[in-house]
């Protein structure tokens, strides 16, 4: 009985060996042992959590996106990724996989379906603009989260999309970008005697620049924020000569202007010619000759959002989704930059670790 049961035991958890002793320890056979621990294994695959994601385009920070999604997902859990259109409008193929088939394959998942099944997943996930768009219309009343959005592509999918408010099923969305408090947060440990940010937005900022505001009136100290708005690209040179003279630092927001390198890189020389610090929220700034930014991987965007998936699927019914900003995974400073300006700056990971210990 005991080198059967020492084999019995080897391959199976800790938990579930503790199942067999026990069976046997009340005097039945190895097969019975067995069974139980069969029927055991299978009720734990039954209440294994799901997960339909849904993806419309192959972007490589997506990409990671879901690649980190897949390699955390729960032992007996079911994957499933269901490949849109580039509108988002028709499924192009499902993929899907057991969290252990995974880990044993280690690359792709086989195609099973041309149609979505996700009336049966614990939790529905779409990354980016387009998925969004057609997971908030799809019937169903599973959790949903919205991931990989801009502040300003999540205010412009609520203005276009009533069928966000149902109140019939929880929705959180993470916004790719750290919040604003915490941006000012990095300038103010990089600029600490400063306390003026210049910025130049378009007029579709407006959210930003709102929510950049209020954090500025209540951090400690208080910044004094100084906007200037630059309808289109003629008018971008004659705001930055209105608001550099008046800033201690420049700020990039993750709007037309940020996701623009030609305006991106006009911001950068004007406050280069000023011998002022550019800040931003991406490591594409930084290399372009910004200071410094507080930015979050698609990895750590990805575990973050499992984190607010958990959130959603226990919270109850309500009108209005649930929105977490990214929480900045790292810091990533231009050492040259940092000298032009005569700046001699903390290690990133000791600023990493600044904006994480409020938290």
């Amino acid at each position: 009985m005991s080198v059967v049961a020492k084999h019995l035991f080897h391959p199976f958890p800790g938990r579930l060996r503790g199942a067999v002793r026990a069976a046997l320890a009340f005097g039945l056979t190895a097969g019975v042992a067995v069974g139980l621990l069969g029927l055991s294994m299978a009720s734990r695959a039954a209440a294994a959590p799901s997960l339909t994601v849904l993806m419309s385009d192959d972007d490589p920070a997506h990409s990671e996106f879901v690649q980190q999604l897949r390699a955390g997902q729960e032992p007996g859990g079911r994957f499933e990724l269901v490949r849109l259109s580039p509108t988002g409008e028709m499924p192009q193929g499902v993929e899907t996989a057991s969290a252990e088939t995974e880990a044993r394959a280690n690359a792709g998942v086989r195609t099973r379906s041309m149609r979505p099944s996700v009336a049966d997943a614990n939790l529905t996930m779409a990354v980016g603009v387009a998925a969004a768009r057609a997971a908030v219309e799809r019937p169903g009343q599973e959790p949903l989260v919205l991931a990989m959005l801009s502040r300003l592509d999540y205010e412009a999918l609520k203005a276009a999309s009533p069928a966000l408010k149902r109140g019939d099923r929880r929705v959180g969305v993470l916004l790719r970008d750290p919040a604003m408090a915490d941006q000012l947060a990095l300038i103010h440990a990089v600029l600490p005697q400063k306390h003026r940010i210049g910025v130049v937005a378009t007029p579709e900022s407006e959210p930003l620049v709102r929510e950049l505001q209020r954090a500025a009136q209540g951090a400690n100290p208080a910044w004094e924020v100084r906007v200037e708005y630059a309808p289109d690209a003629r008018s971008l040179a004659a705001a930055l000569r209105t608001v550099v003279p008046m800033s201690d630092a420049l700020m990039v927001l993750p709007d037309l202007i940020g996701d623009n390198q030609a305006a991106t890189l006009s911001v950068l020389r004007a406050g280069a010619s000023a011998g002022l610090a550019v800040f931003g929220a991406s490591e594409g700034l930084v290399r372009s000759g910004g200071l410094a930014a507080a930015v979050s991987t698609p990895s750590q965007l990805a575990q973050q959002a499992r984190l607010l998936g958990q959130k959603v699927a226990v919270a109850g019914s309500s009108n209005s989704p649930l929105v977490e900003a990214a929480t900045p995974a790292t810091v990533r400073v231009n050492a040259t930059v940092a000298r032009g300006l005569g700046l001699r700056l903390p290690e990133e990971r000791e600023l990493t670790d600044r904006l994480a210990a409020p938290r």
